[in-house]
């Protein structure tokens, strides 16, 4: 099974963390270090290379939201892309958090969400690809620690194009040469039981629906924080934040070095309601990026509010 289940992989990530069990002998062969061994041992141990932090670590790709929204606030997605020749499908996360799986005809699956993270996501995806390229078919990808410094994704996807599909579960968790046994086909319904319900919005970029109790929207945007924040002051003033009448915006959180808007919709909006407010506001939007002068005293009192209200996942 190129992509095992959750258990299995339990199991296996378990087997490896087992320790060593101390006593008897074993115990009376443990001799305290003096410190003159202790120092020895550190000055010879070489001293692995951090990843420099990135605020933007998508910055420059294709969808560089669609890929921070994965990473942040998606259950289930994936961008279908190449690297040299091989299929790689990018995902939000692999069960049991794994970084990635090569599949049995040498595909790859990446994960987006997976345990370690360095001060830049774009290098341990990365990292994660090029590792898995080294795995025989059918394995699964288990890191444990931090990558160094080297290769990020821009480097080795470049001006390749990168197509998101948002799924309501996991399928994409399968291998297309495993069989589907009722087992397998009763984890994935009950991983897809826990999944928040989210829907890409048509017509306007990295824009999701969402239900949790209560319907949300939440637009991951391209421009930087200053100039947007800059923008929705702007309407916020003349009171143009609003979807349509009754649909606020509440405040916006940073993911990944760029800002996520949400608004509260209407009891029982679906997400194809959503299109033509969307591409209303856009272009309310984009007219109030262009407005290059200074904020007037009641839009820096907006822009103050917003920045109060802003979370940072």
């Amino acid at each position: 099974m190129v992509c095992p289940t959750a258990s299995g992989m339990v199991g296996r990530a378990a087997a490896r963390r087992r320790p060593v069990p101390l006593g008897g002998a074993a115990s009376r062969n443990l001799v305290p270090m003096g410190k003159k061994s202790r120092r020895d041992r550190t000055q010879s141990a070489p001293k692995r290379k951090e990843v420099p932090f990135v605020e933007r670590p998508f910055e420059g790709l294709d969808h560089e939201t669609d890929l921070v929204a994965m990473r942040e606030i998606l259950p289930s997605a994936t961008i279908s892309t190449t690297y040299k020749d091989t299929d790689v499908l990018l995902a939000t996360l692999l069960p049991d958090q794994v970084p990635a799986v090569r599949r049995q005809d040498g595909s790859v699956v990446v994960a987006l969400q997976f345990r370690l993270a360095s001060g830049d996501a774009s290098r341990d995806v990365a990292n994660a690809l090029l590792q898995a390229l080294e795995l025989e078919p059918g394995e699964p990808l288990y890191l444990s620690e931090l990558p160094e410094p080297g290769e990020r994704l821009q480097d080795l996807l470049g001006d390749a194009p990168l197509n998101i599909e948002v799924h309501d579960g996991f399928d994409f968790w399968i291998d297309p040469a495993e069989e589907r046994t009722p087992e397998l086909e009763e984890a994935l319904a009950n991983a897809k039981e826990q999944v928040v319900p989210m829907v890409k919005v048509d017509g306007v970029e990295s824009a999701y629906w969402t239900r949790m109790g209560k319907e949300f929207l939440r637009w991951v945007r391209p421009e930087g924080e200053y100039e947007l924040l800059s923008a929705l002051a702007r309407l916020q003033a003349a009171h143009e934040t609003d979807l349509e009448e009754g649909v606020r915006m509440i405040g916006a959180f940073r993911a990944q070095g760029l800002l996520v808007p949400v608004w509260e919709l209407q009891p029982g909006t679906e997400a194809d309601e959503l299109t033509g407010p969307c591409q209303a506001f856009e272009k309310r939007l984009q007219k109030a990026l262009k407005d290059d002068s200074p904020l007037t005293a009641e839009e820096r009192g907006a822009r103050a509010g917003l920045i109060s209200r802003q979370v940072n996942l």
